[in-house]
């Protein structure tokens, strides 16, 4: 048990030594983009499946609340928390239209839809992103592995190198923090 619980954060490290060695540029960007938005009074649009969905949520909690410093709220939503929608779009038309119904709904040119998938695959995100695109919403993933069908389509995509679900998740929240503490920072200059 000891040696697979050090394995796990080995493993662990060398997924962040790997986004340390290739996505800070991407990372920065992204927060350029947020800062950009959210100077302009837009909104950022989380979104995601299973873990991911939560991710979403977290995400959007600090953006409203505060991540570590006192700021005034942010406007974000997490698209995976309403569950009459969640429900009623799933039902009426399918769980792939769940966020691109939603983003069609709140999503406004200048505003920033984050979809999240590690696979880079999940129908919903991808209806989701193309919706966004389609609107004028500045769009961001988070993926993994190859990137799967997001790997092309947002104007920015953070593609976790790792094959591991639970590393790239790993990864992304670590990301989605870094970007929570970059807004604070570009917030305060």
């Amino acid at each position: 048990m000891k040696q697979r619980i050090i394995d796990n954060i080995q493993d662990s490290i060398t997924s962040k030594k790997a986004v340390l060695e290739t996505l800070v540029p991407s990372i920065e960007k992204a927060a350029q983009i947020v800062l950009t938005a959210i100077g302009g009074g837009q909104k950022i649009l989380f979104f995601g499946n299973g873990g991911s969905a939560s991710d979403s949520q977290h995400l959007a909690a600090e953006f409203v609340g505060r991540y570590e410093k006192e700021r005034r709220a942010l406007a974000s939503i997490a698209l995976t928390t309403d569950t009459s929608i969640l429900t009623a779009v799933g039902n009426d038309y399918s769980f792939d239209h769940i966020f691109e119904r939603q983003i069609e709904a709140l999503g406004r040119p200048g505003d920033v839809a984050v979809g999240i998938s590690t696979s880079g695959n999940s129908k919903n995100v991808v209806q989701g992103i193309a919706k966004a695109k389609a609107l004028g919403l500045k769009t961001i993933v988070f993926t993994g592995r190859s990137g799967g069908a997001l790997k092309n389509m947002a104007d920015l995509v953070i593609v976790i190198p790792s094959q591991k679900t639970s590393r790239i998740q790993e990864c992304h929240i670590m990301i989605g923090h870094i970007l929570c503490e970059l807004v604070d920072e570009g917030l305060s200059c």
